[in-house]
C-alpha cells in the first residue's frame, strides 16, 4: 500500500476547495460509484465537488445518485474546462495513470497547476503529489469507504453514499465472488447496507435492464466463443460489423468475457472487440488463480490492471490479433495448467 502524505490531504480538505474528481475513459460501475461517491461525502464536508468523465457510460449506470451533476469532458469540453480552471485540487479515481482518460483530457491536466490526489486500486501507479494507493483492495469504492474512515467521517456516509459504493464494490468483484473480496469487503458492505444502500434494488437497476438487441448481442459473441482446452482458455470475438448489426451501445458487452471463463476448465477468458473510432481491437482479460493477467496485457498488449482482470489493445486487425495472441500461449502452458486447481 502506498499512502502518501494523507495528513497534509486532511489538512488541506480542512477548508472549503472547489474540487474536480476524474474517473478513467469508458468508466465502468467502481469508476461511476467512486467518484460520485466521494462527490457526495465533500459536498457534506462543505467543499464544492464536480465529477468530470472523458467519456460517457452505460446507460444502466445512470440512475446512480448524483449522476446527472456528471461533465463528459468529450461533450461538455467548455463546463469541463471552467471546472478545472475554478478547482484547487483534482482527484484521480480509478486509473493509475493521465493516458487512461484519453489523450485530449490527458493533455489538459498536464497542464494543471495545482496538486493531483491518487485513489486506485491498480498496479504500478504514476506518482502524485497525494497518494492511496492499495493493490490489495477490491476496488476503488471501497478505497473511497476506507478514506472517509481515515477522514474521521465514517457516519457522515448517508444512503446516497452508501449507494454509490455499494454499487462499484458489487460490480468490480463480479458480485463478491471475485478472489479480491474479503471478508473486510463484506463488513463494508454490511455497513453499507445499514447506512441505506438497497442491495435488491441496485443488482436489479445494473444487472436486470438488458435491452432485446443487447440479448441478440450477447448471442452472437457467444456464438463466437472458441475453446483451446489444451491452454485452458477460451475466448470471443466481436468484429465492429457484429456490434452495428445488432445496435450496439456503450455497455452493452460489459461482463461478456466473464461468459468464456465461466466454461468448466477454463482459466483463462478473453474478449477481443473491433472498435471501429479508435482503430484498435479492444481487449479484456481475466483468470482464475494464480496466472497474472495483468502482467500478459502488459507484456504484449500495451495494457494492465489486476492479476486475475486486465485490459488492452492492439492496432493488428482481428486476424493478426488472434494469431499473435494464440502464438503466446505455448509459453504458457505449463502455468496455464497449474494456475487453478480446485
Amino acid at each position: 500500500m502506498i499512502l502518501k502524505q494523507f495528513k497534509e490531504l486532511k489538512e488541506f480538505l480542512s477548508r472549503p476547495q472547489e474540487v474536480v474528481i476524474i474517473g478513467h475513459r469508458n468508466p465502468d460501475g467502481d469508476a461511476v460509484g467512486s467518484t460520485l461517491g466521494l462527490k457526495h461525502y465533500l459536498d457534506k464536508k462543505g467543499h464544492k465537488a464536480q465529477v468530470l468523465m472523458p467519456n460517457e457510460y452505460p446507460d444502466f449506470l445512470h440512475w446512480i445518485p448524483g449522476s446527472e451533476t456528471v461533465y463528459r469532458f468529450d461533450r461538455q469540453n467548455n463546463q469541463s474546462v471552467k471546472a478545472l480552471k475554478k478547482s484547487t485540487i483534482i482527484f484521480l479515481l480509478d486509473f493509475n495513470a493521465l493516458h487512461r482518460v484519453g489523450h485530449d483530457m490527458q493533455n489538459t491536466l498536464e497542464k494543471y497547476e495545482n496538486d493531483f490526489a491518487l485513489i486506485d486500486h491498480h498496479q504500478q501507479p504514476d506518482d502524485f503529489t497525494y497518494m492511496y494507493s492499495d493493490t490489495s483492495m477490491s476496488s476503488t469504492c471501497q478505497m473511497v469507504y476506507n478514506f472517509i474512515e481515515m477522514m474521521e467521517d465514517v457516519d457522515m456516509i448517508d444512503k446516497h453514499i452508501a449507494t454509490c459504493l455499494y454499487t462499484g464494490i458489487m460490480t468490480d468483484t463480479g458480485s463478491f465472488r471475485f478472489r479480491s473480496t474479503t471478508s473486510r469487503t463484506h463488513r463494508i458492505i454490511a455497513d453499507l447496507i445499514d447506512k441505506g444502500a438497497e442491495n435488491d434494488k441496485i443488482h436489479s437497476n445494473v444487472n436486470d435492464s438488458n435491452t432485446y438487441s443487447r440479448l441478440l448481442l450477447l448471442g452472437q459473441s457467444l456464438s463466437n466463443l472458441e475453446i483451446l482446452p489444451e491452454y485452458k482458455t477460451a475466448f470471443i470475438t466481436l468484429s465492429q460489423e457484429e456490434k452495428k448489426k445488432f445496435n450496439y451501445e456503450k455497455g452493452d458487452t460489459e461482463g461478456v468475457v466473464n461468459y468464456a471463463l465461466s466454461l468448466k476448465g477454463i482459466v483463462f477468458g478473453v474478449i477481443f472487440i473491433e472498435d471501429e473510432e479508435q482503430g484498435i481491437i479492444k481487449i479484456s482479460f481475466r483468470s482464475k488463480g494464480k496466472f497474472s493477467v495483468n502482467q500478459f496485457a502488459r507484456n504484449y498488449f500495451n495494457g494492465g490492471g489486476h492479476d486475475n482482470a486486465s485490459g488492452g489493445k492492439s492496432e493488428l486487425n482481428m486476424e493478426d490479433t488472434i494469431a499473435k495472441f494464440k502464438s503466446l500461449l505455448p509459453q504458457y502452458i505449463d502455468e496455464l495448467q497449474t494456475s487453478y486447481e480446485v
